[in-house]
Parts: structure tokens; sequence; C-alpha cells
């Protein structure tokens, strides 16, 4: 049912936890299967240097968190907009159709946290 990538990142998930006095904060989460993102940025000279996560949920939103941190670390905020939730999915050689939702909500959290880091910046 999962890919190998999946399985890795929900058994050693990478960058969990929280930052200490973050630029940046989104939350999001979906109601119907209990599934909640908290995502941190830390960002230096407009380029994301460290992402944490929290999510409660199954285990595709813990890969899908885990590994929206590794894409957004090293870019820029705009590069990091253009992450979407289908490039999360590839980039864990896919999702069942039933988790894609999963994938959304990494996408959606990393946004939440960018436009946070952009109204507290403005």
């Amino acid at each position: 049912m999962y890919t190998e990538k999946v399985m890795d990142h929900f058994s050693n998930p990478r960058n969990v936890g929280e930052i200490e006095n973050p630029n940046g904060v989104g939350e999001v989460g979906n109601a119907s299967c209990g599934d909640i993102m908290k995502i941190y940025l830390k960002v230096e000279d407009n380029i994301i240097k460290d992402v944490k996560f929290k999510t409660f949920g199954c285990g595709a939103a813990i890969a899908t968190s885990s590994m929206v941190t590794e894409l957004a670390i090293g870019k820029t905020i705009d590069e990091a907009l253009v992450l979407t939730n289908q490039a999360v999915a590839e980039a864990l050689d896919g999702l069942p159709p039933a988790k894609m939702h999963c994938s959304n909500l990494a996408a959606d959290a990393l946004h939440e946290a960018i436009k946070d880091y952009k109204a507290k910046n403005s």
C-alpha cells in the first residue's frame, strides 16, 4: 500500500519538533480524518534555514510532513511557496489515492508558515 519512501519517512521522520522563536508558524488540520500539522520556520536572508514539524495523524500525514521539511530546507521563501501537494506525494514515490488529502496538508502547512513569516516581516 505504501512506498518504501513513505515507510522510511514514517518510521524515521526528519525534522520533528519545534523551533524556538520561529520566524513563521503554520497549522492546518483536516477534521474528517483527524490529521493536524504544525510547521515552524527559521528564515535568514529570505532562505529557509530550518524547518521543524509536529503532526498528529496517520502514517501518511507524518511521512508527508517529514518530506515537506526536507524539500523546503535551503530554498528561498518564493521557491518554497511553489512546492505543491502533488510534489510532496511525488517525492515520496506516490501515496494511495485515499491518502492524497494527507499530502495536501503538508504543503498547506508550509504555505501557512510562510504566510505567517511574510505577515511578520512586511
